[in-house]
């Protein structure tokens, strides 16, 4: 660990240490980095006899909420007196959505993330895009926090981690993201428990969407792009919800020869919700970027507003000047 991380985690512990009011808050579509790291941080903070309020910012994927400390959980609230505001995994500051008020008003905030495109919009900003997870750093800092890295807190960093490396198959993961990993399986943590309640429980309604989204695939540029799109009217079809989209982008970039794979999730009908994942040459966080999006080189995103099928048009011809 370099001099200038252990600093400024040595701050972001005397700020937590220093604060009685703590609040963090799940970011815009929350996924298993961010809702993991919020539970597992807040657990420790709890562990130091603060009020920790985690603000749920928008609904928890099904797939995650088996995880320990749910507890800490809350609807939005009109607190006045917050001593500190700690941000997850958020690129940027609207991506608190309604909690970015809260953010802004609270007397410090400290903004933790691995994105390579974070815009630093913290009073103290611990960004690392070298770590595999925005866990992987929260795991650095409760390790110096003073208080026991229990099963649950192990628990919910483990799922913070391994999801978002794919499994540890993403080029993030490093010797130190095993070593980390390692060590939280030493807390005795279920692991066939996270396994079953993430990968091993898909609904039937998923796997109709699933189904569904593969008639739209597209293959382009002799097999290097996928493209598949999930619509409003196959929601519907499937009694589904966009959160059962899941997985889909991830599934069509392991077809053989694909370099880029991109999923098109219609919110409604002049708003469209892009997923990017690449294998080994292309950088999808600058093709995101183009559309105020962000993320990392192999896994990005952004919102589109358009219809799906300019969307598509949109997003394959910034894909078509990469490859």
């Amino acid at each position: 660990m370099n001099k200038e991380l252990d600093l400024l985690i040595e701050k972001c512990i005397e700020y937590i240490k220093a604060s009685n009011n703590i609040y963090l808050a799940s970011h815009i579509q929350p996924d298993g980095d961010n809702i993991g790291s919020l539970l597992a941080l807040g657990r420790a903070i709890e562990k130091l006899n603060k009020n920790v309020h985690i603000i749920k910012v928008d609904n928890i994927p099904k797939d995650y909420q088996f995880l320990p400390n749910m507890h800490l959980f809350k609807e939005l609230n009109t607190e006045k007196d917050i001593d500190l505001f700690i941000a997850l995994d958020s690129g940027d500051i609207d991506r608190l959505g309604i909690a970015k008020d809260m953010a802004l008003k609270a007397k410090k905030l400290i903004n933790i993330d691995h994105h390579i495109t974070n815009e630093n919009f913290g009073d103290l900003n611990i960004v690392l895009p070298t770590a595999s997870a925005t866990g992987e750093i929260v795991y650095r800092i409760i390790k110096e926090m003073d208080v026991e890295m229990d099963e649950d807190i192990s628990t919910c960093l483990y799922v913070a981690i391994s999801t978002d490396t794919g499994s540890f198959m993403y080029d993030s993961t490093t010797k130190y993201t095993h070593l980390v990993a390692a060590d939280l399986l030493s807390k005795d943590i279920d692991l066939n428990n996270i396994i079953v309640n993430i990968y091993q429980s898909r609904t039937l309604e998923r796997t109709r969407l699933f189904i569904e989204s593969l008639n739209t695939l597209d293959i382009l540029k002799k097999g290097k792009i996928a493209i598949v799109k999930v619509t409003q009217d196959m929601l519907k079809t499937c009694r589904a919800t966009l959160e059962d989209a899941e997985g889909i982008v991830s599934f069509i970039r392991d077809i053989e020869n694909v370099e880029v794979a991109c999923i098109l999730k219609e919110v409604n009908k002049e708003e469209i919700k892009v997923s990017l994942r690449s294998k080994k040459k292309v950088d999808v966080s600058n093709i995101s970027l183009r559309f105020n999006g962000g993320g990392h080189k192999r896994a990005a995103g952004c919102t589109i507003y358009d219809n799906i099928e300019n969307a598509k048009k949109l997003i394959l011809n910034e894909i078509y000047n990469v490859i």
